[in-house]
């Protein structure tokens, strides 16, 4: 299991240390440019910008996401900035993490539906991990880089 932990200042020169595989650094932003966002709002002033650690179960820093809300929607939740440390990968907390993201939305965000995300196209590791997941392409184009989309279960 992995723990979502709020980025503060305690953590946050730590998660900046971060880093992915060099061949994957023009799939994800550095961890400083999804702390911007908080701050900048580049989405608009009615997003929210949650910005997290990913703790694996001995308490070791193994990634960092940040997690993007719309409180007025029942769609707008986003996974963006998402990385897992390259000393980390391989190791099946990427798939962890992207549990947790989830419980965390349908714990906090009860009138939610769905979980997006982007991903480049040529990004093939990350695409078979989302949608091993749950994911799928909505045939939409974000930036571009495709969005892909996780629906919440409806209980009952």
């Amino acid at each position: 299991m992995i723990k979502l932990i709020p980025t503060t200042r305690e953590n946050w020169k730590e998660a900046l240390a971060l880093k992915v595989q060099t061949h994957q650094t023009h799939y994800v932003p550095p961890v400083a440019v999804s702390l911007a966002k908080v701050h900048i709002r580049p989405d608009g002033d009615e997003n929210e910008y949650l910005p997290f650690c990913l703790y694996n179960p001995e308490n070791r820093l193994v990634g960092f996401v940040m997690i993007t809300v719309d409180q007025t929607t029942t769609w707008s939740y986003w996974m963006n900035g998402f990385l897992i440390d390259r000393d980390y990968q391989g190791k099946g907390y990427g798939k962890a993490a992207i549990d947790s993201v989830i419980r965390y939305i349908r714990g906090n965000y009860p009138h939610s539906k769905c979980l997006n995300l982007t991903v480049c196209s040529d990004n093939k590791t990350a695409r078979r991990l989302y949608e091993k997941v749950g994911f799928f392409e909505t045939g939409e184009v974000y930036d571009n880089e495709i969005v892909y989309r996780y629906v919440f279960k409806t209980d009952g």
